[in-house]
C-alpha cells in the first residue's frame, strides 16, 4: 500500500500499525515530513514502513501498488495523473475527500472508474467526508 502526501503520516502510519503484515511506503515530497514519518516508524517498531522522499509521478517502483491512499492532494483526474505510475490493473486508488466531488466524478479519465465508496464520520467534526474508490476499468 502507498500513502501519497503522506504528511505527517496520516493514514499511513495508523494503517501500518493496524495490518503488521502488509508492508506500507509513506510519500511525501517535503523532506521534513519524510524525516519525521521514518522516525516515527522507528520509535514505533514498524518494520512494515518505508518513508520515500519523492513525487509520486516521479516514482517507477518495481512492481504496482495494490493499493494507494490519497488524502486531499489534488481533484481527482490530476491526482490520478499524479499517482499513475505507482499503479497497474488491479490497482485501488481510495482519495479522501470532503463533500461528494460530482464534478470531479464526471471528468474522471479513463480507464478509471467509480468502484465504491463511503461516508465518513470524524470524531468532532461537522464537516461532511468521504472515501471514493477508483479502479481501472
Amino acid at each position: 500500500m502507498a500513502d501519497v502526501g503522506t504528511g505527517a503520516g496520516f493514514p499511513g502510519l495508523p494503517l501500518a500499525l493496524c495490518n503488521p503484515a502488509r508492508q506500507f511506503t509513506l510519500i511525501d515530497s517535503t523532506a521534513k515530513k519524510i524525516r519525521f514519518v521514518s522516525h516515527a516508524a522507528q520509535v514505533l517498531g514498524l518494520t512494515n514502513v518505508t518513508a520515500v522522499h519523492a513525487r509520486a509521478e516521479s516514482l517507477h517502483p518495481e512492481a504496482p501498488f495494490d493499493t494507494v491512499v490519497v488524502r486531499a492532494l489534488a481533484p481527482l483526474a490530476q491526482m490520478l495523473a499524479q499517482v499513475a505510475p505507482l499503479c497497474g490493473t488491479q490497482s485501488r486508488v481510495l482519495a479522501m475527500k470532503g463533500r461528494w466531488p460530482t464534478e470531479e466524478l464526471a471528468a474522471l479519465p479513463a480507464p478509471w472508474r467509480l468502484a465504491g465508496s463511503r461516508e465518513l464520520s470524524v470524531p468532532g467534526l461537522a464537516e461532511a467526508r468521504c472515501v471514493i474508490v477508483l479502479a481501472s476499468a
